[in-house]
């Protein structure tokens, strides 16, 4: 089969929106729905053409790419696209979703006759707009070779976790992956907040670990964010990261694992969506330290 596809993108948030403008950008057509339709439009300058509804978006696609808020929201939009599904269509779910999410939306492909897979992706913002995702995909050799040239276009590295999307591999990588990631984030807003409470500069701070075991590209990233107040328009937002420690910290739970610091994460960005971060980058958990603003 040709390596054009027509590919249905549901949800066009921050990741979405970029990886249906890669998917435009290399040949495939495309058919875009969201919840809200404005935040779709702007594709269409990009030649994506949007839908009203989820059932129209994926009439006759090959490929059906969710990345929506969460599993009961894929779940939801994926029931209402069910008119317009075909039979045999691959479905290629990279909404975080959860353990318990993935096993309900894996149902509901094997109801539908579509070939799943479980393809959450590592990155955000700026790895998504230049298509330079890490895409981690279990599901079907069979369809591979359908799939691959979407992975290809939003990702530029594909993990193969395994054959079965319904027993959630790449999930489960995920979740792991993500830990890291929201106790690297709390990590370094907190020692940013001890700093300027104890009158250090962060500069000697990062100047003390530069170059060393302790340092990390990260650590510098997030922190530039904070201390340049460049927190909008988000990498990654502090609701979503919220939603994401949360399923980690149930993932746990349920393998007997106490996650002691995912769910110190979780709270943190819970109070700075509290205190009207929620729309800003994660790093804005940074916030959370205080009882109001800040010292400048």
């Amino acid at each position: 089969m040709t390596d054009k596809l027509t590919v249905s993108v549901l949800g066009t948030g921050i990741m979405g929106a970029a990886m249906a403008r890669n998917l435009a950008r290399a040949g495939h057509t495309v058919q875009a729905w969201n919840r809200t339709r404005a935040k779709a439009d702007p594709l269409a300058a990009d030649g994506v053409r949007v839908a009203d509804t989820p059932a129209e978006a994926v009439d006759s696609a090959d490929v059906v790419l969710t990345m929506l808020y969460d599993g009961a929201a894929a779940l939801e939009t994926m029931r209402k696209a069910a008119p317009g599904l075909r039979r045999s269509a691959a479905w290629v779910q990279s909404t975080t979703a959860g353990l318990d999410g993935v096993a309900e939306l894996a149902a509901f492909a094997n109801e539908h006759d579509l070939l799943f897979y479980d393809a959450p992706v590592l990155g955000t913002r700026q790895p998504a707009e230049a298509g330079q995702l890490t895409v981690l995909a279990a599901g079907p050799a069979a369809g591979r070779d359908t799939v691959t040239p979407v992975f290809d276009a939003v990702g530029a590295r594909t993990v193969w976790t395994g054959e079965d999307g319904a027993a959630g591999s790449a999930t489960r990588l995920k979740l792991v992956a993500n830990s890291w990631v929201l106790a690297a984030t709390s990590a370094a807003g907190e020692a940013l907040a001890l700093a300027g409470a104890l009158d250090v500069a962060p500069a000697d701070f990062l100047g003390l670990i530069a170059g060393g075991p302790l340092d990390m590209g990260y650590l510098h990233a997030k922190a530039g964010l904070i201390l340049d107040g460049r927190l909008s328009p988000a990498q990654f937002a502090v609701t979503t990261a919220a939603k994401d420690a949360r399923l980690i910290v149930r993932a746990g739970e349920r393998h007997g694992v106490r996650l002691d610091v995912a769910a110190a994460s979780a709270a943190r960005l819970e109070r700075a969506a509290a205190q009207g971060h929620g729309d800003e980058d994660m790093a804005a958990a940074y916030y959370a330290s205080f009882d109001a603003e800040p010292p400048a």
